[in-house]
């Protein structure tokens, strides 16, 4: 990280001040996974589970994809959004997203688009269709609720109210969890169950952050001088690179789990690095957020977050190390997943090569936070294009050579990917200069 290019305005920040800041994003971000648990264990109760799971998780899967552009307004607020002149800058800008992601789900879910999708792309059977369509008819009111949450969750970071997320995190789950005892003792019947659930907990935490994110709007000056950010194209100008970026990552997914059904085990693979993955995520959730430790800090004391990164950034390598190649891993996967045997065995292997990612994910979050200061956020197209290429030339490499190597093919994809990404935005920070003068913090206290 370079000090002089961001001529900041010197302030010391203690490691208190940033702990309290980053904790509560981390607790909020592990809490996440517990949504899924309660749904899935609540659709596990009906008298054909399988079925009805798979309809829930075919139509999420897609919303992950649909949801995306709603999501990436947190960066963007949290980053923009220093004034009411760039608030309503930026509320202009989210309205046109909450409209188009309202227009595509209504095409989805009421034309013969949706059916396309699901039966031709994500290869739903002529039977289930209509299930998956149910569901989705549901969940996409998920992503407007997601968007009006990540929205003002970006005014409420960049005050260091991040407690506010956790607390609505925790006021989702209990929201979730009453809503699931409800249908359990009603009756579980269909996938739609399970998005019911899902955008009920959607709409308390949206709640919760609008209430807060409106406070803290009313509290900000009309309009700073030495902002940037004054109207809705210099918002697009940001958040248009972010979108493009996202359209691109969204394929290696699929990638991965198209090549790993060519390895010599397809189904082994696929599973275990389906396994493998979700534990890698939920221990990688809770440093997700270094990026906003960039966006509010480093202008105003660099020093103080490369300590904090430094401290941190190697934990997520070091537990998965722990995981992989100690009895823990195994402690794991048998007494709280539930794996035994050779699927066990094939998703410890490919934990082991998850390692990288995890050594890898936290700096790349760091440099993509430096990326957002520096308003530079056409760097993420290329970092995107540049995992995405990887992660193609291992998978179609691996595949031919090693097809033994069943699901740790994914991880390694995966990890060489994101080490293509890290080193892509490095050297382009490194190299490329700010369009304009990076804007110092505009806080009135730290």
């Amino acid at each position: 990280m370079s000090e002089p290019m961001l001529q900041p305005k010197q302030q010391a920040i203690s490691m208190m001040k940033l702990w309290s800041f980053f904790l509560p994003l981390g607790i909020s971000a592990s809490l996440v996974t517990i949504s899924h648990v309660i749904i899935n264990s609540t659709l596990s109760r009906a008298a054909d589970p399988e079925r009805i799971i798979a309809s829930y998780a075919v139509a999420m899967s897609l919303l992950a994809i649909t949801e995306r552009p709603a999501v990436l307004l947190r960066q963007t607020c949290s980053t923009l959004v220093r004034d009411k002149r760039s608030y309503t800058s930026t509320l202009t800008v989210a309205q046109l997203v909450f409209a188009s992601i309202m227009v595509m789900g209504l095409l989805i879910s009421y034309t013969p688009l949706g059916t396309f999708i699901f039966k031709d792309v994500f290869g739903v059977g002529e039977d289930s269709v209509d299930d998956v369509l149910q569901v989705y008819q549901v969940l996409m009111f998920v992503s407007i609720f997601s968007g009006i949450r990540c929205f003002y969750q970006g005014v409420i970071i960049y005050n260091l109210r991040t407690k506010w997320l956790t607390i609505g995190m925790a006021v989702r789950l209990a929201g979730m969890y009453m809503l699931s005892l409800y249908f359990i003792h009603t009756g579980v019947h269909s996938g739609v169950v399970g998005a019911y659930i899902f955008l009920f907990g959607m709409m308390i935490e949206a709640a919760v952050s609008f209430m807060e994110g409106r406070l803290l709007v009313r509290k900000m000056p009309d309009k700073l001088e030495d902002h940037t950010t004054k109207t809705k194209g210099h918002v697009f100008s940001f958040y248009r690179p972010l979108l493009f970026s996202s359209l691109i990552s969204v394929w290696i997914g699929p990638a991965i789990n198209a090549m790993l059904g060519k390895t010599w085990n397809a189904e082994l693979a696929i599973s275990s690095f389906a396994i493998a993955a979700s534990l890698v995520m939920l221990l990688s959730s809770f440093f997700s957020y270094f990026h906003q430790i960039v966006i509010n800090f480093y202008p105003i004391d660099p020093g103080a977050v490369r300590r904090f990164t430094l401290m941190l950034g190697f934990v997520p390598a070091l537990l998965m190390g722990l995981i992989a190649f100690t009895d823990i891993g195994v402690f794991l996967l048998e007494h709280v997943i539930g794996v035994h045997g050779r699927l066990q065995a094939e998703s410890i292997r490919v934990l082991q090569s998850f390692v990288l990612f995890a050594l890898v994910m936290p700096w790349l979050d760091v440099l993509n936070g430096l990326v957002f200061v520096r308003r530079q956020t056409k760097l993420i197209i290329g970092s995107q294009i540049s995992n995405l290429t990887f992660t193609f030339i291992t998978l179609i490499v691996c595949t031919w050579l090693a097809p033994e190597w069943n699901g740790s093919i994914g991880a390694w994809a995966q990890s060489l990917g994101m080490m293509a990404e890290l080193i892509f935005v490095a050297l382009a920070l490194r190299f490329i200069k700010p369009d304009e003068p990076v804007p110092a913090a505009a806080r009135a206290a730290v």
